[in-house]
């Protein structure tokens, strides 16, 4: 494990592997002229700022991680919109859930403003409000839990008794991806258009990758935190 954040109460994102570095990128840019660099020179950083400025993107795919995550599932479904990459998740056909849900903070209790494409959220001020709201959150998530565990009881196949699940449940995965996609990736989602539930991921993925390779990192944010 090269590094693990914990996020909200029950999620969490964990680097658990890292193949290729800064150099593997540079080579993958010189195959282009034959040639090659044996170690990373600031010539060599010269050229990762160069291809990322002018946004040659191939060569970032140089460099592939894997992670472990646990989030809330609305906010994995989102994620695996992202389709250039690997996802194994946790299957509820085959394994009884563990009783962990998400309930937002006061902070995060927002109402809506503007139009479909264009939306913009506010906190709500009022406490007795944001109170009701979080107390109707967990009682409908803890109900569709018991009768969850009820039908189990009862012997009804987990495929089935997983239809009552609601998706403010907790589902884990492995994600798989090169740089190039994970970049791609940030630009959407630590974005401050992004819902701020999935946004606090994209935060620490991009904290864990940036340890990993920060040159890169701050390249990118340089120049305008772009796709690629």
């Amino acid at each position: 494990m090269l590094g693990r954040i914990d996020v909200h109460e029950h999620g969490h994102v964990v680097l658990e592997k890292m193949m290729g570095d800064e150099l593997d990128i540079v080579n993958n840019a010189r195959v282009s002229f034959d040639g090659e660099s044996t170690e990373l020179t600031d010539r060599d950083r010269g050229l990762i700022n160069f291809l990322m400025k002018n946004r040659h993107s191939s060569p970032f795919e140089a460099i592939v991680f894997r992670f472990d995550v646990r989030a809330p599932l609305f906010g994995i479904r989102e994620w695996q919109r992202h389709r250039i990459g690997s996802f194994n998740e946790e299957s509820a056909r085959y394994t009884e859930i563990k009783e962990d849900f998400y309930v937002p903070a006061p902070d995060y209790v927002r109402d809506q403003h503007g139009k479909p494409g264009a939306y913009f959220f506010k906190p709500i001020e009022n406490v007795e409000l944001v109170d009701e709201t979080r107390y109707h959150i967990e009682r409908a998530q803890r109900e569709a839990f018991r009768t969850y565990h009820s039908l189990l009881e009862k012997g009804i196949a987990k495929e089935v008794a997983r239809t009552v699940l609601p998706v403010g449940m907790y589902s884990r995965m492995k994600w798989t991806v090169n740089l190039r996609s994970l970049i791609n990736f940030l630009s959407l989602r630590n974005h401050e258009h992004a819902q701020r539930e999935i946004r606090d991921f994209a935060v620490a993925v991009e904290d864990l990758v940036t340890q990993e390779i920060p040159y890169i990192m701050e390249c990118w944010n340089t120049h305008g935190r772009q796709p690629i």
